[in-house]
């Protein structure tokens, strides 16, 4: 709060510009010197904030206090097949294998071999570029008039020089592995190949014109889906019209957690028109972060919009340092929360399991939660970094709770972020698409390649393989080679 200007600021202006100051300057020290992660580790309450606000103590209200009983793995029950054992890792049996014999230097002859000892060595050869020769014999009638040659196979690029393989290693290179297009170029010069930065980006072109088509049935896919959870992430994009800097584009990503698909559509806003072509026929679960653009959905018959723990209790995390007691029992009872996610898992319950146990354990936690939370936010100055976590809970809380009445929901939106994760390590490397095509043609190989990761794919084999089958496959049968879809072929 700022007095008005020709007022002289009175002391309750000065003391909450003074706590917002410093508020703001623990959050700086934090994004600069401080940890990333949000671990939290629940310490004995120290009695005092760490601001000396003087605020009434907001110890939570006994008779809103159960006790809560869930069920973990005990540490070290595992039975001994499911043992991590110490020492030398094994290496995998599906690796090939070079023998090499070596015998004594003694002269063993007419001695009997008793047994041998196997020593294994991890080693590799580094991919090398080849040259794969098509050689088409031509044959004549011996009376002259018709003349025969065996046909090509089909190619990914008409008349291009790059096999599948070599595509496939291209776009694996810089999508998956954040290696950008000079640095593949130095690599390729170093194995006597000369290829300028543009023929590399024409073949990332032509590789994404080829699966233009899959990528639109892999959207249907997805949109089609009864639950996404729905996230966005910027883009810095080389643009004409702006001369000496770059436009701020966006991915917007929709995951859709039970099939395991990604799909990443590019936009040059963040404006609701992108969720709004997207969803515009989306039945079914919404669930997202806090961004206003969203709250429309809550509106519209048909879906039901809710959202993430995860991002409320990141505002807690935030307002740890300046109030500790508050943000830490909020945590602590988050905690709970998650332990009883983690208990899901490790028992592999069913969607119908999974439900009964959120009802009986998670439920009494979110109801207690939030009265405490109504209790506290009349006690905290509303501007302070604890008051601004509370009042973003209490405004989204039915909504953030919603999870715990459908054994298919997830409590957060982590799955979609880790998603995105690519597309951050990717801007530390290539730092900007080159223009807003490239741009929508990053979004269909993320799209494809988080599906890869998500569903275990090995990318590199899939996109190897949909390279080599796309120019002659049926289009009408194009979804059977989706990541999800996808087998092998047998060529």
């Amino acid at each position: 709060m700022i007095a008005q200007a020709g007022k002289e600021p009175t002391y309750e202006d000065l003391f909450l510009q003074n706590v917002q100051l410093k508020q703001e300057l623990d959050q700086l020290k934090r994004l600069i010197f401080g940890s990333k992660h949000e671990r939290f580790i629940p310490t004995p309450s120290a009695g005092q904030l760490a601001l000396d606000i003087v605020i009434p103590s907001v110890v939570p209200p006994v008779a809103a206090m159960e006790s809560i009983q869930y069920e973990r793995k005990k540490a070290g029950s595992k039975p001994e097949s499911e043992k991590v054992h110490t020492g030398r890792m094994p290496l995998p049996a599906s690796l090939p294998r070079e023998q090499i014999v070596i015998e004594p230097t003694e002269d063993v002859t007419g001695w009997k071999k008793i047994g041998q000892e196997i020593t294994e060595e991890l080693e590799r050869i580094p991919g090398k570029l080849f040259v794969r020769q098509y050689v088409r014999n031509k044959y004549v009638k011996p009376t002259g008039e018709t003349i025969v040659i065996g046909s090509l196979p089909d190619r990914p690029i008409a008349k291009g020089m790059a096999g599948p393989g070599l595509l496939a290693q291209i776009v694996i290179d810089k999508y998956v592995d954040h290696l950008p297009v000079y640095r593949q170029v130095q690599r390729f010069e170093r194995e006597g190949m000369k290829l300028p930065i543009s023929t590399l980006a024409d073949w990332i072109g032509g590789t994404c014109g080829l699966l233009e088509p899959l990528y639109e049935v892999h959207r249907k896919q997805v949109l089609s889906m009864d639950y996404l959870q729905a996230d966005e992430t910027p883009i810095k994009v080389l643009d004409k019209a702006k001369k000496g800097t770059t436009h701020r584009g966006y991915y917007w990503v929709y995951h859709a957690p039970l099939p395991r698909l990604v799909l990443f559509d590019y936009r040059e806003g963040r404006g609701r028109e992108g969720p709004g072509e997207c969803l515009k026929d989306f039945k079914g679960y919404l669930q997202t972060d806090g961004y206003a653009v969203y709250d429309d959905y809550g509106n519209r018959a048909g879906i039901t919009l809710f959202h993430c723990m995860a991002h409320a209790r990141r505002k807690f995390d935030e307002a740890l340092e300046n109030d500790k007691e508050p943000a830490g029992y909020v945590l602590t009872q988050m905690q709970e929360l998650y332990a009883i996610e983690q208990t899901g898992r490790e028992q592999s319950l069913s969607v119908q399991e999974l439900y009964s146990l959120r009802q009986q354990q998670a439920l009494p936690i979110l109801k207690s939660l939030k009265t405490w939370m109504m209790d506290a936010y009349s006690k905290v100055v509303p501007q302070s970094t604890i008051g601004k976590a509370l009042n973003y809970s209490l405004q989204r809380w039915d909504k953030l709770c919603l999870y715990a009445q459908d054994g298919r929901l997830q409590i957060d939106n982590n799955l979609v972020e880790n998603a995105i994760r690519p597309v951050a390590i990717g801007r530390k490397n290539y730092m900007f698409a080159g223009s807003h095509n490239g741009a929508r043609r990053a979004a269909m190989l993320y799209s494809f390649l988080g599906t890869c990761k998500i569903n275990k794919v090995n990318p590199f084999e899939w996109l190897q393989d949909i390279l080599r089958r796309m120019p002659s496959h049926p289009v009408n049968r194009l979804e059977e080679l989706l990541p999800n879809n996808w087998v092998q072929s047998k060529s």
